[in-house]
Formats: structure tokens, sequence, C-alpha cells
């Protein structure tokens, strides 16, 4: 479903990414693990055309999508969820929704606002507040939520859970379980790893733009050096 080649992009003159590859199939779920500041979000920045790569390859269902605009690239069908949430704060819960909503991928059974209220039940009794008096955790289940009503075959999460309570985390992650069962491709960048270990069926271990390391989770449950010279843990 989706390669990365070789993939190299920079912020001015700086590099941040050096080659960096990985490849994702179909109803898989990956991560894109490593401390802070080592080109996790620049990778996923770079994939949905926000960063202009400099080099390198980006397929996504056999098409090159390396140089599209961003738009294109989600009208292919990768929904992101970013870092921060970006809920549209002068906006309704509702609004937020349907802002972007479509199918233009023709999904057979497509996620409706009813189908997000039946995964966020939490969501439905705040339709009509506006987007900043949300709590952290309402702005995450609705920035899912959002993503979600495009329709995508690839659902990308820049730090799912973050600064979140742990009982909002546990509904995250319950939610995250609830769309792989449907089949959906997602790729997961966050620091709960006991969470991304349980749901993941591969690990992308990132250090100074590049992988370094990848594996299933008994890999990385097992490689106790690995996950304390690039994880700390």
């Amino acid at each position: 479903m989706l390669e990365l080649k070789d993939v190299t992009a920079h912020y001015g003159t700086s590099q941040a990414l050096f080659g960096m590859s990985f490849s994702l199939e179909a109803g898989q779920v990956a991560t894109l693990l490593g401390r802070n500041g080592m080109g996790k979000t620049t990778t996923i920045h770079t994939m949905m055309g926000i960063v202009k790569a400099s080099g390198g390859s980006i397929r996504f269902g056999g098409e090159e999508i390396l140089g599209q605009p961003s738009f294109r690239i989600a009208n292919l069908g990768i929904g992101l969820v970013p870092e921060g949430r970006q809920i549209f704060p002068n906006l309704s819960l509702m609004e937020n929704l349907v802002a972007t909503a479509s199918n233009h991928l023709g999904v057979a059974d497509p996620w409706t606002v009813d189908r997000v209220f039946a995964l966020f039940p939490e969501l439905e009794t705040r339709t009509g507040s506006m987007g900043n008096l949300l709590s952290g955790g309402e702005q995450q289940m609705l920035a899912i939520g959002r993503a979600l009503m495009t329709n995508p075959r690839l659902l990308i999460l820049d730090e799912a859970t973050e600064g979140l309570a742990p009982l909002v985390r546990q509904k995250i992650w319950a939610a995250l379980t609830e769309i792989r069962k449907a089949g959906m491709s997602i790729i997961v960048v966050d620091k709960n790893l006991s969470d991304l270990l349980r749901i993941s069926d591969r690990h992308f271990v990132v250090q100074r733009g590049q992988v370094v390391w990848t594996g299933t989770s008994a890999d990385l449950q097992a490689d106790a050096e690995v996950r304390q010279r690039y994880l700390g843990f």
C-alpha cells in the first residue's frame, strides 16, 4: 500500500531526513518510534506534501505521490490526525466533522457522523459546542473522527494520546483497535509503547531521519538493547 524509498527532506539548509525507507501492507498497523527530534513528524509531513521532499520516492497504492499537493494526497485516501489536533476553534463539533467529509473512493460502508458517534459516544452530546471549548480528550476524539469522515485507506496519527488522561488514552486505544478490525491501515506515532506493542503489526525505529530498526511487536519486546538505545525504555 505504501512505500517510502530513500526519502530526503530539508528545512532550509538543514537536512532532516536521510534516506527514509519503509513500507506498509494493506490492513497493517505500523508505528514510527524514536526519541523527540528524530524525524517522525517530518516523515509524516513529507508523506502528506506539507514538507517538500528533496529526493527519493513515496508511492501510495502504486502511485507516486512525492511532489503532489496535500489536497491531492488526501483525496487519494490518506487521512491525517495531526499533532496538536488542530481542531477548527470557531466551528462547532458537528461542523468540524462535516467540513471535510467525503467519500472520493466510493467506500461501500463509509464513515458517517452516526458511525463516528458510535465509536466515540462522548462526542454526541457536544455537537453544538465550539471546537475551542472541548476538552483535550474530546478534541482528540474529534480529530480522529474528522479524519475518518474523509473515508481514507490509510489513517495516520501523530502523537495520538499525548497529554491525555489515562482513561481517555484507553478510549483512544480501544477506538484504534475497532478501526483496525474494520480493515483500515494505520500508522501511529506515540510514546505509549505498551499500547503500541498490543495493537501494531510492525514497528519502525527512527534515528536521525532514517529507519535504523524494524520488526514485529514480539521482536521489539524481546530486544531490550534496541528499546534502551533508541527509545529509552
